[in-house]
């Protein structure tokens, strides 16, 4: 975990070393000088996991409070007093990890972690940490309340899985029968209705081919139009694979970086040597060099099977494959 602390006493800094020289995560370690905090913070809050404050709860609030987007996408904040005592979460306390990194540094200080979040204190299942824990995305974070609600009120909590889950079910956890309505689904669906938490496993590899030259907003526009024809959600999607004549693609360099998606890219022998059957083209063979760039690139990416075949887009083609994941209900 990328870690970026503060100090702004003698007394901060000498326990900031402490915590640098004993925490297992990268700990970078920086006094704040008089008018320097709001710069620190903005530049830290985009380009760090955690950020701890040390020193008063005030100060990291108003610093924060700027910046702060989504559960999503703020990273965990802890503010810890220069003794070391407390260890307190203030930000994104599940899905950006800061209880569980406000135990640890309470650990090392031989301090108390003061976690406020109802199911911890509960001793309830967190179905957003486990989440997090084994690789699913969350696609309406909202819902996440009617699924802890349900729980500390002592009421069972049903799921649907698309893909098999193995291990312990942890208590108030059901799986959905026929007569029961699922208060969470794992899918990479996009047809789940909002009031229901909606869990994305990342498990489908687009394959990408275009024409030289495309822009990003076409490729963005055909990717649309893809996903609604078969009805994938967005964060199903790993990465993205070609063919390394893309490899300096303008538009679909920039697409990938828009959406935060990998992008690799094959030779066309790599390609041609993906064992299959493929949607063949003899044009793209004279181009490229092998009768097929994104079913074969989506296949190979993946180490999976083909899932949806070849649409064509104005110039740019788009396949996806998808690979089954290992979800343990165990935390």
């Amino acid at each position: 975990m990328k870690i970026s602390a503060v100090a702004f006493t003698d007394k901060g800094m000498q326990l900031g070393k402490m915590l640098q020289q004993n925490s297992e995560d990268v700990i970078e370690l920086s006094r704040c000088g008089e008018g320097e905090l709001y710069k620190w913070t903005e530049e830290k809050f985009s380009s760090s996991e955690a950020l701890v404050f040390i020193g008063a709860a005030g100060i990291a609030v108003r610093a924060i409070s700027p910046y702060v987007r989504s559960k999503s996408l703020d990273p965990a904040v802890i503010v810890m007093d220069e003794l070391g005592k407390f260890a307190i979460p203030i930000l994104s306390g599940h899905i950006g990890g800061a209880n569980k990194l406000a135990s640890a540094l309470a650990r090392l200080t031989d301090g108390i972690p003061v976690i406020t979040t109802a199911t911890d204190l509960e001793n309830v299942f967190s179905v957003d940490v486990w989440a997090k824990s084994v690789g699913l995305r969350i696609a309406n974070i909202e819902a996440i309340k009617y699924v802890s609600s349900k729980l500390l009120s002592g009421e069972i909590v049903h799921y649907d899985s698309i893909f098999p889950i193995s291990g312990a079910t942890p208590k108030g956890i059901e799986l959905s029968g026929p007569d029961d309505a699922s208060d969470f689904s794992i899918t990479y669906l996009s047809s789940v209705p909002n009031k229901i938490l909606h869990l994305v496993p990342p498990v489908l590899t687009l394959g990408i081919g275009c024409k030289k030259g495309k822009s990003c907003e076409s490729i963005e526009e055909a990717y649309t139009d893809f996903l609604s024809k078969c009805g994938c959600h967005p964060l199903a999607v790993r990465e993205v694979c070609s063919i390394d004549l893309k490899a300096q693609e303008g538009g679909l360099i920039e697409f990938c970086e828009k959406h935060g998606l990998p992008f690799r890219t094959f030779t066309s022998d790599e390609l041609s040597n993906v064992i299959g059957k493929f949607t063949p083209s003899e044009f793209v063979e004279q181009v490229a060099g092998v009768d097929n760039v994104c079913e074969r690139s989506a296949v190979l990416g993946s180490g999976g099977n083909l899932f949806v075949r070849k649409m064509i887009f104005d110039g740019v083609t788009m396949a996806l494959a998808i690979k089954e994941p290992d979800i343990s209900e165990e935390e």
